[in-house]
């Protein structure tokens, strides 16, 4: 692409399933992991009920009508204060588009809306190694370093 469209970013609603099957895709691409990220693994109506619900956000950067990369995320209402948290659990950008600020735009709109909602701080993780996360991700916020565990959800 010599000049390439800007990005529209789109956050998705219930009728817009389809497009969370593009995002999906785009995971799965970005993250080298199709597997998990299979657009076809969720069915229309779970993605009806998620993409409805008041806590989950997923926005998309489309160009020429296209999905190029997205987020989803999180909000969590904190029991401490009356105050909420937006958790970025995914970002990612087709490496066709990267180095075009797709990304921080994504974070931007995603800030607007935690503006929107009266949250107190977006946050995200990024892998040790996940050089370009880890850069972008500084220079959008203060880092912390912070231990990560996975607890089984066993009897």
């Amino acid at each position: 692409m010599d000049n390439p469209s800007p990005a529209i970013i789109q956050q998705l609603s219930p009728a817009d399933t389809e497009l969370a099957r593009e995002l999906l895709y785009v995971f799965g691409q970005a993250f080298e992991d199709e597997a998990t990220y299979d657009s076809k693994a969720s069915s229309k109506d779970y993605l009806e009920k998620l993409l409805a619900r008041d806590h989950f956000i997923a926005l998309v950067a489309l160009v020429e009508g296209e999905v190029v990369g997205g987020i989803a995320a999180y909000e969590m209402e904190k029991l401490e204060l009356e105050r909420s948290e937006i958790y970025l659990y995914d970002l990612a950008v087709l490496e066709s588009h990267r180095r075009r600020h797709i990304a921080t735009h994504l974070v931007d709109a995603l800030r607007e809306i935690a503006v929107e909602r009266g949250a107190w701080v977006v946050f995200v993780q990024a892998d040790h190694g996940d050089d370009p996360a880890i850069t972008l991700y500084t220079g959008l916020g203060t880092r912390e370093d912070v231990l990560h565990f996975d607890i089984k959800p066993e009897k």
